[in-house]
């Protein structure tokens, strides 16, 4: 059929199975958010106040409802405003597509000053995904989407990237519309499997660590059935929480990880860069054995200890082993594992006012309601003591920490998840970064609940800053008044000043099933850094023997 290469994204794209996209219109786009506009019923434009917004609720749409994430931006300051986005989604194994704009073809790379125009766009792009494809006739258009989707649903789920420059979307041609790509999981070779289920049935004490790669896999029930066959400890590291229900008898945080790597003889790092050389100082022992199973191969090589590959899908794997293990019952090691939960609780209670903020929290939370966690003092004490009791559930920015994403994620889990409350947890200081979205969550009414840690300062900043130079720079805050906020947008607002307010506030913002901000008003609190991070100052050490 002849389409104009608008036409034929879109598509290709309602071909693929996609409901929603995050964009702001511009010109270089015209011919593709027509063609969206002619299809109100199978497809849904989603229109934040800043480029930056789009990229990051692209990454929380994907990581809590398992579709792919789609944002789209104009070229040049377009794709630069979504970079930060697209880094963390790239950091978090998150299956999202940028669909990026262009200048028109035949004048890419020139330097004629274009608009919009800048050096290497593709460059960019390529540093920031798995794959990148760019479009020169319409008739490129569905293939070119098609490729990205065959790429989002193999391999390392990471994002990928397609340019369409205005001309191309405008042209007609003949074009093919592609069947829907089908998810590919990497399945496990038998050899590498027989070796590490041979490690794993002498083994007297093994550990599985999970990371962002098993979440993304959805490889929750793989995995416990796993662990519940060699009765062995899982922990979960941030990316992971919710992979097991943080109930079940042999699940942990990367706390309670302290306490059982420095005992175990295997550990099993699944979907984790877990690197040995970096984890031994403070946890895992020199005779312990390892059994890496990772879509990426590099995720066995140094710095890590040698250890048995199992180059695989998560799930896939975890199913492959249990298969290859014998059948026999092993003894139970509740008892055992119950010792690391109750040292672990025992460190996060002595940490107040966090413990009962999060106590607060999660008690006005159904097990599954999404709480994205943003880089405040309650939120880093979150990765180790909110319990999670569902797989995507919990959002984090990885490793990449990126301040200021909280806000603008939890907007897409909202819009993504409308029958699940949102908790967006944030500090004055990453809020501030993207407090424009207020008139997207008001215009949207959307089914969540905003926090903000109110102290007036770059908290963590000040800490460090204070610690390190017996002084502070540069991190006091000019706050505006929230109340005036919330009402110059129309929306309810609460201010708070005590765990018990808040988790009122969060009951009735819940019952009210719309947007909500909530203002916490707090002071500086102890730092959490010592539970979380080994590199710091006085790093917490485990008993001797916990499970003894």
């Amino acid at each position: 059929m002849e389409l104009t290469g608008g036409q034929a994204l879109v598509a290709q794209l309602l071909e693929e199975g996609v409901a929603d996209i995050f964009g702001i219109p511009g010109i270089q786009l015209d011919w593709a958010v027509d063609a969206i506009r002619s299809q109100p019923d199978r497809i849904r434009y989603i229109m934040p106040r800043h480029e930056q917004a789009t990229s990051y609720m692209a990454d929380g749409y994907a990581r809590t409802t398992g579709r792919e994430g789609v944002f789209m931006v104009v070229p040049g300051p377009g794709v630069l405003n979504a970079l930060s986005g697209l880094a963390t989604a790239y950091a978090c194994s998150s299956r999202v597509l940028c669909i990026s704009g262009q200048i028109p073809s035949t004048l890419i790379g020139q330097k004629h000053g274009m608009l919009h125009e800048i050096p290497d766009q593709s460059g960019i792009l390529k540093s920031l995904t798995k794959w990148h494809g760019i479009a020169h006739r319409p008739e490129d258009v569905p293939a070119l989407v098609h490729e990205a989707f065959v790429q989002l649903r193999s391999g390392h789920p990471r994002p990928v990237a397609i340019e369409l420059p205005p001309d191309v979307l405008q042209a007609k041609g003949v074009t093919t519309i592609l069947q829907r790509a089908e998810f590919n999981r990497l399945e496990p070779q038998a050899d590498a499997v027989k070796a590490a289920a041979t490690m794993l049935a002498q083994a007297k004490f093994p550990v599985i660590q999970v990371g962002g790669g098993a979440a993304a896999s959805g490889a929750g029930k793989a995995i416990q059935a796993l662990a519940e066959r060699l009765q062995a400890p899982v922990v979960m590291t941030d990316g992971a929480r919710g992979l097991l229900d943080d109930n079940h008898p042999l699940a942990l945080t990367s706390l309670g990880g302290r306490a059982v790597f420095p005992h175990a003889d295997v550990i099993v790092a699944v979907g984790t860069r877990f690197i040995d050389g970096i984890a031994r100082p403070t946890h895992a022992s020199g005779d312990t054995k390892y059994v890496y199973v990772n879509v990426d191969a590099g995720a066995a090589g140094a710095p890590r200890a040698p250890g048995c590959l199992v180059l695989s899908d998560a799930t896939a794997a975890a199913e492959a082993l249990l298969e290859a293990l014998p059948s026999d019952a092993r003894a139970s090691s509740t008892e055992k594992i119950g010792k690391v939960k109750a040292w672990s609780a025992s460190q996060t209670d002595a940490i107040q006012p966090q413990t009962d903020y999060v106590r607060a929290i999660r008690s006005s939370m159904a097990d599954d309601d999404i709480l994205v966690s943003e880089l405040t003092q309650v939120g880093y004490f979150s990765n180790i003591a909110f319990p999670v009791h569902a797989a995507n559930s919990y959002v984090t920015p990885g490793y990449q920490g990126t301040l200021g994403y909280g806000f603008n994620t939890a907007l897409g889990a909202a819009h993504g998840n409308p029958d699940r409350r949102v908790v967006s947890l944030n500090g004055d200081g990453g809020f501030g970064w993207g407090m424009q979205e207020l008139a997207t969550l008001a215009r949207d009414g959307c089914n969540m609940s905003v926090v903000v840690f109110v102290d007036g300062h770059y908290g963590n900043v000040r800490r460090i800053q204070q610690r390190t130079f017996g002084d502070t720079f540069a991190v006091e805050l000019a706050n505006p008044d929230f109340a005036h906020l919330a009402s110059a947008f129309g929306l309810p607002f609460e201010k708070v000043d005590s765990p018990s307010g808040l988790h009122a506030a969060l009951t009735r913002a819940k019952d009210s099933k719309g947007p909500a901000l909530i203002a916490v008003s707090v002071s500086e609190m102890p730092s959490p850094w010592a539970l979380i991070h080994p590199f710091v100052p006085s790093p917490v050490t485990p008993p001797a023997n916990p499970l003894g």
